[in-house]
């Protein structure tokens, strides 16, 4: 049986109708060169195919996505072929995997601000916007933020924008995961290398609180309010500190401003 490949013609209207969307939206389309008409009539009325269906659910579904007319005009693919096809498929769902991933993280980050503000029963949108960015900068800690006063907040909004917070984060991260290494290997603290990293915890400590010891004990409160499982310091680290303090021969939690 032969099939008959003879295009069959759509109106505007109808194809406004079937995918949803106005006839001033495929007007705009044409106007753009997104989507032309593959045909007019004698008329000169726009005529479609189901080809111009598939494209025109492709544009749809990118715009559902994020991307602007010219992302996408630069995004659609011809549809000459099977592979042609399935090749326009395979993006549109790559593109809807990782906005699922995206939406995913924005749906975590809303029902944890949600807990955050429900614990602390008061309103204050700098702490909400603060508990934000650490969540945006995936900071395990952030719930220490509700913990602490307006002056210590402030310190870290003068010391921080988000692009340099997140990089401090990372080289903490960095750091903290060395020192869960040496610990696994069981290392002794004393050791030079587990000396070397303590020091350099020091000094993101001495970076962080720009060398004003009254802020740790504000940090080491709020933290142990939290509900995390994870300490901040750790009892391996902890040790490592005592004996790095032990041989510079100073106490750093005795007295004020360590300059």
């Amino acid at each position: 049986m032969i099939k008959d490949r003879t295009p069959k013609y759509m109106m505007v209207g109808e194809v406004a109708e079937k995918m949803g969307v106005s006839v001033r939206t495929l007007q705009y389309y044409d106007k753009e060169g997104l989507l032309s008409p593959s045909a007019q009539s004698e008329g000169g009325r726009r005529l479609y195919t189901d080809k111009d269906l598939v494209t025109l659910h492709q544009i749809l579904s990118l715009k559902s996505l994020g991307f602007s007319l010219s992302d996408i005009k630069e995004r659609l693919f011809s549809l000459d072929t099977p592979e042609d096809v399935a090749k326009v498929l395979e993006e549109q769902a790559n593109d809807i995997r990782q906005k699922i991933t995206a939406l995913t993280a924005s749906l975590a980050e809303i029902e944890q601000l949600r807990e955050e503000i429900l614990q602390m029963q008061e309103v204050d949108f700098k702490k909400y916007a603060d508990i934000i960015v650490n969540l945006q900068m995936k900071n395990e800690f952030y719930y220490v933020i509700k913990q602490l006063d307006d002056e210590t907040l402030d310190h870290f909004r003068r010391r921080f924008d988000k692009k340099s917070g997140q990089k401090f984060l990372d080289r903490m991260n960095d750091l903290n995961d060395k020192i869960d290494k040496l610990q696994k290997k069981k290392v002794p603290p004393e050791s030079k290398h587990a000396q070397k990293l303590a020091k350099a915890y020091w000094e993101l400590v001495m970076e962080i609180t720009n060398g004003d010891m009254s802020m740790l004990p504000k940090l080491i409160e709020a933290a142990n309010q939290g509900d995390s499982e994870k300490e901040i310091v750790s009892p391996y680290l902890e040790k490592s500190l005592e004996v790095y303090f032990s041989n510079l021969g100073t106490n750093p939690f005795e007295g004020g401003k360590n300059e």
